[in-house]
Order: structure tokens, then C-alpha cells, then sequence
């Protein structure tokens, strides 16, 4: 019988509210697990199924290293010739978690390292509340290069540039990705939503369950909104522990 992980995953989310509700800590049940761990061992093909319709180089990258050394000069869109610094990613190339966020500021365009400045060391002081060390996950954005004034991507852009995305979460293969941000969410899920609307779901990113919370610029600007930034990395947390050590409901 054919599994739909989409499915899977609203059960999750309806089973996090109900856990939620209950004030008590949540444990998956096994055959939740069962699924999506079986999901997750085939997540790439779906990627790597969308990249070989691709004839380029990076394409054939055997590591996070070749492929930056592969697409680092990259000039396909106009962002090219305009950024101080191509921004490819950093962290663990085998991480089980990946955060995305939608382009690099004005500190990852003079560094050439996402989520660093404030927004940056707020990701790290929060993933370390958390219990996570920055250099287990891994972190990048969809472009990698700065659009003008911190400006949305444009579709064009996103069109270039998601390719290597893929390519990045082909060679690290992980079990979530989150999402840091409205645009960051609905560019990838193609969608126009709220963020209070995105952050209610997990949804599925070429198979890969997929969380969607705020960008810690929005908390900078926000303080209120920390607790709930906090909230949302907790229960992906609680996701990732439930898939890592296969917990079942007593």
C-alpha cells in the first residue's frame, strides 16, 4: 500500500496538539516512525531525480566542498555581479537538520557565512538553549547571494538558485528541514500563506518533513514573538528525538 507522508505528517501535527493540550511530553507513536524513517531513507531520490533532468557540472558534486567550488562564481542572474561574497552554507556536512533561510543580509554578504550579525547569534544562543552546538546543524539560505536592500527574492532568482539548494540537501541528506521565515517557507513550499498559517503544519519538502517558524531578524524586531520562535524549535525538537531514538507512547 502506498503511503502519503503528507498524510502522516497532518496526523503528527494533530497528534502535537493534542499532546500539547494535555501539557504532557510527547511521544510518537512507533508506527509514525516506522514510516517516515523508512521515507527519509529515500528522500534524495526525489531530488536527485529533479537534478539529473539538469546538465550542469555542479550537478556531479561529490561533496558540499566541490560543489561551493563548483557554483561560487555563478553570474545567472543579475545578484551575481552585485554581491561581495557568494554565501554557500555552513555547518555539519552530514547534519540531520538543516535551517534555510531565504537570502543573506548585509553581514552574510561582507562575511560570506549565512545567519551571522545579531539575527545569526540569536540562532545560535537559541539552538543552544535547545541543546543543539551551531556546528551540528547546517545552515544556508535559498539565494546565495544578496538581493538589493534585502529585497524578497524574485521568482528568476529563486529559479536559479534552488538547484543548488537541492544539491546541498542531496549530499547532506537530512531528516528536517526548517524553514526561517515567511519567505523562506513559501518560496520553497510555493505557497502564499501567513506565517501563523505555516507555522500550524508540518508540511513535506521533497519528501523531507519541513517546519516552517520565524526568521530570528523577526524576533530581533519582536521580542514578544521569542517565546514562540522558541515553542516551534521545541517541537521540532521533540519531532527529531521521537524519529532518532524511535520512542512509542506508553
Amino acid at each position: 500500500m502506498e503511503v502519503n507522508l503528507e498524510n502522516i505528517l497532518k496526523k503528527i501535527e494533530d497528534f502535537f496538539q493534542y499532546q500539547s493540550e494535555l501539557n504532557v511530553p510527547i511521544y510518537l507513536p512507533e508506527k509514525f516512525l516506522e514510516i517516515i524513517n523508512q521515507q527519509i531513507k529515500l528522500n534524495t531520490q526525489f531530488i536527485d531525480s529533479f537534478l539529473s533532468k539538469i546538465s550542469e557540472p555542479f550537478v556531479g558534486a561529490k561533496s558540499l566542498s566541490e560543489l561551493d567550488s563548483l557554483i561560487n562564481k555563478c553570474v545567472k542572474c543579475s545578484l551575481g555581479n552585485l554581491r561581495k561574497n557568494f554565501v554557500f552554507g555552513v555547518g555539519n556536512p552530514n547534519a540531520d537538520i538543516v535551517f534555510v533561510g531565504e537570502a543573506p543580509g548585509a553581514d552574510e554578504d561582507e562575511q560570506g557565512e549565512p545567519f551571522v550579525g545579531k539575527a545569526g547569534k540569536l540562532l545560535t544562543e537559541t539552538l543552544s538553549t535547545l541543546g543543539f552546538r551551531r556546528d551540528e546543524v547546517y545552515i544556508c539560505n535559498i539565494l546565495k547571494c544578496r538581493p538589493p536592500n534585502n529585497r524578497d527574492p524574485l521568482p528568476a532568482e529563486v529559479e536559479k538558485c534552488e538547484p543548488y539548494l537541492l544539491k546541498q540537501l542531496s549530499l547532506i541528506k537530512p531528516k528536517i528541514i526548517v524553514a526561517l521565515g515567511r519567505i523562506a517557507g513559501n518560496t520553497l513550499l510555493k505557497k502564499n500563506e501567513t506565517l501563523s498559517n505555516l507555522r500550524k503544519n508540518i508540511f513535506n519538502y521533497y519528501d523531507i518533513p519541513f517546519f516552517v517558524t520565524f526568521h530570528p531578524a523577526a524576533i530581533l524586531r519582536n521580542p514578544n514573538w521569542k517565546r514562540d520562535f522558541e515553542k516551534d524549535l521545541e517541537i521540532m525538537k521533540e519531532f527529531y528525538l521521537s524519529l532518532a531514538e524511535k520512542k512509542k507512547v506508553l
